[in-house]
């Protein structure tokens, strides 16, 4: 690829499509976090000032449940002086910079967030506009990397800072570019492998990477003069070996605590969180997933080794947990588990940091169970960011899935709360258990468009216990976490009704599929039909009232705009939360 070609999809035209697109975005998005107020014009049109008053957005928009403002990307303008001026995002963000409270440092790593969010933009209109009728027809790692939004909430949600373009084209989930893992030796000195109940190191490894590469590999240390024994294997995304391990870990190579064997066999996908791979050479093993010093969404996403060794332990915990339970296993719910894990620690590094600080977070990698070998006959995988997926005409991957299903609206989103919401309300009232339970970290299992099922990934980083007494194995200790009584429920009222529930319901309305309150009509009768088949839990569905008229707005934005380089004090998640007056429940008078 020449240096021109490498840069051809930012052209002039998708340039000013992108920023057209990320500034609906933010202005829908600020004024539900309420960081700007628009105001309404005679003409039915809103308006949103600059700080200094001078500049004016206007734009037609239609206000939902849970002040969601649907915003009309194609009459949205830009006034100054009395003369109409182009829309550039960057522009924006420093004319709105005190309303949405960009400090000095924060501003222009947010803004290189920006560019590269819109540079992500400009890559996928070049790519075939595939519509959705098509798209539900397509294989599951075709529905992963033909994802255009990202994160739905945030802005700012492909910033990648560290990938070079050329990078950006090898290793970002919508380029769908093959990938082959780097895979490195390190001393068990300073290396440790954990797995769950029924695996061992060897077996695992052979399974994983098959005999002929593990033999490659136990050459390669031989022919040093090295003890391939001594060794543990950890793969390493390209990036992270190229850009940190090689230099920033240079004593390491230099005294042998770590050997570059090469590369793997198997080609791999980057999934929409990028640092996790799925195998496409054999889609029955294990996705990978890999420690990526590079700065998205407000964290920088590396693997913590002291995080990984109780990884495994974790995952069995949780996967028990929902075999043996009779409602959890009603609904066909399942958890991929993540059965292993390798963490490497620099002893330097840790001497001079404290737990947090991503220098710890720069070599450790884990395995999770494929999705695959779970279908049964005729069953399909898609992502459940798939469902808030519009296609370039304004139809929605949900709206198709309904169509190719023959079920109606009602029916088909009865069998979608059944399968991926009804585990969640169960587990926080049976256990007080919580999950990260967004678009990326689930995968629905369809058959001929209706769900059929949910599973549920991400385990260990992402699930909490908020129940101080709760009884837990001391592997798994580290998932308790302390939460406010007042705060609780806001693990299904933030991440499901606002985060994700808020786009689902709006899309299918504006599509005329299904009106909101039909939507949330219908998420209420699944919360009626849950209650009243779990009556023993009755005092808990009253301490903690999911038809309360209102509940606290969390922002999450204002934590980005915050802080982008850490946008979450991980020892005090809740503390973190940037709490902004209250919604309206959308289920509270149905």
């Amino acid at each position: 690829m020449s240096l021109a070609d490498a840069v051809a999809h930012l052209s002039p035209e998708r340039w000013a499509r992108a920023n057209r697109l990320l500034i609906r975005k933010a202005l829908a998005e600020f004024t539900h976090e309420r960081l700007i107020t628009p105001e309404s014009l005679p003409d039915g049109r809103y308006e949103v000032r600059s700080d200094d008053g001078l500049t004016r957005y206007r734009f037609t928009a239609r206000l939902r449940s849970l002040d969601h403002w649907q915003v009309d990307a194609e009459s949205i303008t830009r006034h100054r002086d009395g003369g109409e001026l182009p829309l550039a995002a960057l522009d924006f963000f420093i004319e709105l910079k005190k309303s949405l409270g960009l400090s000095d440092e924060v501003l222009p790593v947010y803004l290189e967030e920006i560019s590269s969010t819109l540079s992500g933009t400009c890559f996928k209109l070049t790519k075939p506009q595939i519509p959705v009728g098509e798209l539900v027809r397509s294989g599951f790692q075709a529905i992963e990397t033909g994802m255009t939004e990202g994160h739905p909430c945030f802005v700012a949600n492909n910033g990648r800072l560290g990938f070079g373009v050329h990078e950006y084209l090898s290793y970002a989930p919508e380029t769908a570019s093959p990938v082959r893992l780097v895979w490195l030796a390190a001393h068990r000195s300073r290396a440790a492998f954990t797995a769950g109940v029924g695996i061992d190191y060897e077996s695992f490894v052979r399974e994983e990477l098959g005999e002929r590469t593990v033999e490659r590999f136990t050459g390669t240390l031989a022919g040093q003069g090295l003890h391939p024994e001594d060794y543990l294997l950890i793969p390493v995304h390209p990036w992270q070996w190229w850009n940190k391990l090689s230099v920033t870990f240079a004593a390491e190579v230099a005294q042998r605590h770590l050997v570059c064997l090469g590369e793997g066999d198997d080609e791999y996908l980057a999934q929409q969180s990028i640092r996790t791979f799925f195998n496409t050479s054999r889609p029955e093993k294990h996705y990978v997933k890999t420690a990526l010093s590079v700065l998205n969404m407000g964290f920088m996403r590396g693997l913590s080794a002291a995080y990984m060794e109780a990884t495994p332990a974790i995952n069995d915990w949780l996967a028990q947990l929902v075999e043996n339970d009779p409602v959890l296993k009603s609904t066909g719910l399942s958890v991929i588990r993540e059965r292993a894990a390798v963490g490497y620690r620099h002893l330097e590094y840790e001497a001079a940091t404290d737990r947090y600080s991503p220098y710890r977070k720069m070599l450790a990698a884990l395995w999770r169970e494929s999705p695959v070998p779970l279908l049964q006959e005729g069953e399909t995988l898609a992502t459940m960011a798939s469902l808030a997926h519009v296609d370039h005409d304004g139809a929605s991957f949900a709206g198709a899935l309904i169509e190719q299903s023959g079920l109606t609206p009602v029916e088909w989103l009865r069998r979608y709360l059944r399968a991926y919401f009804t585990p969640l309300l169960h587990s926080f009232y049976a256990y007080d258990l919580v999950y990260m339970p967004h678009g990326e970290n689930v995968i629905l299992v369809l058959k001929d468009g209706a769900v059929q099922r949910a599973i549920y990934k991400d385990i260990a980083e992402e699930i909490a216990v908020m129940d101080p007494q709760a009884v837990l194995p001391p592997a798994v200790e580290r998932i308790r976490v302390e939460v406010p009584e007042d705060k609780k429920l806001l693990s299904i009222f933030t991440d499901v009704f606002d985060c994700f529930f808020r786009f689902l319901a709006a899309n299918l309305a504006d599509e005329g599929i299904l009106d909101e309150d039909d939507f949330w009509r219908t998420v209420a009768a699944s919360v009626r039909e849950y209650q009243d088949a779990t009556p023993e839990l009755a005092d808990k569905f009253q301490q903690y009232d999911m038809f309360a008229p209102e509940f606290a707005l969390s922002c999450l934005n204002r934590l980005q705009l915050r802080d982008n380089r850490q946008m979450v004090d991980l020892a005090d998640p809740s503390g973190a939360l940037q709490l902004v007056g209250n919604l309206k429940n959308p289920i509270a008078s149905l």
